[in-house]
């Protein structure tokens, strides 16, 4: 077979390409949609800042994982060395997630204070999906569908209140630096009028 005799069996063949039977491709189609996927766990450092709290505290490591209860789910922290759950996400929880490098933000409202998590993952793509299963598993879709004036009412009540929680805790910082700064200052007063007599 010399090489024409090739390119014209390769043309034939590549112009009609192999079908598959319709009820096997239908098959293997349904297969393929019906099986779950699983949320592989996430492995985070944790540290929390407490209400009136200007610092980070770090918890200690982590493993984070997606339960799914009925048609809701939730996000569980649980700490590696002791297996107890730090923390858990759900619809019910007032919450804000944002994503800051490698890190997943969680502002939660508790009351009247705000506590705020974070999850230092160790790649950019588990913190985006850390970040996208923190917030499916808090949406609240059945407020959204049934009242969503209260939905979004309670959106906004829990970014405004988040960003109060910020505001005050850099005017508290603000304050500090200018205490510090005001006390450096007087105590070079001090030493230069010292040193002067």
């Amino acid at each position: 077979m010399n090489t024409m005799d090739e390119d014209a069996v390769m043309a034939t063949t590549s112009s009609f390409p192999h079908r598959v039977p319709e009820a096997q491709g239908a098959a293997s189609h349904v297969a393929a949609s019906s099986s779950p996927r699983e949320f592989r766990d996430v492995q985070v450092k944790v540290h929390i800042r407490r209400p009136e709290k200007d610092s980070w505290v770090y918890l200690g490591r982590a493993l984070v994982s997606q339960e799914i209860i009925g048609q809701s789910s939730r996000v569980v922290v649980r700490s590696m060395t002791s297996g107890k759950v730090m923390i858990s996400f759900g619809e019910l929880s007032d919450l804000q997630a944002e994503k800051r490098g490698n890190f997943v933000v969680i502002g939660c409202v508790e009351g009247s204070r705000v506590v705020s998590w974070s999850l230092n993952a160790l790649n950019n793509s588990d913190t985006l999906r850390l970040l996208a299963s923190i917030e499916l598993a808090c949406y609240r879709c059945r407020l959204a569908v049934v009242d969503p004036r209260t939905h979004a009412k309670t959106r906004r009540r829990i970014e405004r209140m988040i960003k109060d929680d910020r505001r005050r805790r850099h005017r508290r910082r603000k304050d500090q630096d200018a205490m510090i700064d005001a006390f450096s200052k007087q105590n070079l007063d001090e030493e230069d009028i010292e040193s002067n007599s």
